[in-house]
């Protein structure tokens, strides 16, 4: 079974404070994105990087996506690129660039995002925005990427439903 992982990055969510919209907006994405049957292996972590990153960790043993939500702006709390750099040992700037550039059609302020992507053995990791309307702006904008890059990381072959998204593998 194809098994992928979720990160609400949140103070407030992973002590109970508000509803995790982040992460089910994550997941709401991928059954949406995705044809392959996949399990969801989710959590929340609060902004602590040790925490996050020993999650992180742990995650990656068993999934070939982990994307999180929340903590990449420029906040004292805000760790998530940290981690992720961290755990990784390899990083792919593109999917911030990407991100950060098609969040720019919609606001200024979108300079200040920090997110990321990196490689921890055959686990993708990707870093979301914590807003859903930014979530689905940029999971939409890079996951045509996605299903090639975890092939050729040795992950499972995503299939994708292609009404809703077209992934892109060269021949």
């Amino acid at each position: 079974m194809i098994k992928i992982g979720v990160i609400n990055v949140s103070d407030r969510a992973s002590a109970g404070i508000y509803e995790d919209i982040p992460g089910k907006a994550v997941v709401e994405l991928l059954h949406e994105y995705l044809e392959s049957e996949f399990e969801v292996v989710y959590a929340v972590v609060p902004d602590e990087q040790f925490q996050l990153e020993a999650k992180m960790i742990e995650m990656s043993k068993e999934v070939c996506l982990l994307v999180t939500t929340g903590g990449t702006g420029p906040a004292l709390r805000d760790v998530t690129p940290e981690a992720t750099e961290a755990v990784c040992q390899k990083m792919m700037p593109g999917f911030g660039e990407l991100m950060r550039s098609v969040s720019l059609q919609y606001v200024p302020t979108a300079i200040l995002s920090r997110q990321t992507a990196g490689i921890r053995n055959q686990t993708l990791i990707l870093n979301l925005p914590g807003k859903p309307k930014a979530i689905r702006q940029c999971l939409e904008a890079v996951f045509p990427a996605i299903p090639y890059c975890i092939d050729l990381i040795g992950g499972p072959f995503l299939v994708c439903r292609e009404e809703n998204m077209k992934a892109f593998r060269p021949k």
